[in-house]
């Protein structure tokens, strides 16, 4: 299987399932800010964020103006904000927590059409 399609199918769930857990359950986005204070939780997730960021960066790295740049812009993303998580994580936890409150009904928006434009791309149901 192509990478491009295997990543889209990966992030496109991961994107619907963290939107649906988020919508669901509101209450986890808090815990999650609240558990980044925890410094074994923040190594945790950082070092996580970084691996996942990493991987998608090396096998999908395709910074062509169609939706394989949504794969890359993700992985890219990922990577740069565990390390940033790893690195400074006082003042990315505090940004992050501003971004949280000010928009997180558009955060939830995008989450639910990035995801669903990424699973019709990984398993090719409209072609558009």
């Amino acid at each position: 299987m192509e990478a491009s399609l295997f990543l889209a199918k990966f992030w496109g769930w991961y994107l619907l399932i963290f939107f649906f857990i988020l919508s669901f359950n509101p209450v986890r986005i808090k815990q999650i800010f609240e558990d980044l204070r925890d410094q074994k939780f923040l190594i945790l997730a950082s070092f996580l964020a970084i691996v996942v960021g990493l991987l998608s960066v090396l096998f999908h790295n395709i910074w062509e103006p169609d939706w394989r740049f949504i794969i890359t812009a993700l992985g890219w993303l990922s990577l740069f904000i565990g390390l940033a998580l790893f690195i400074f994580p006082g003042r990315t936890t505090s940004k992050l927590q501003v971004i949280k409150v000010q928009y997180i009904q558009v955060l939830y928006v995008l989450l639910f059409l990035t995801g669903m434009f990424l699973l019709n791309m990984g398993y090719q149901l409209l072609m558009y």
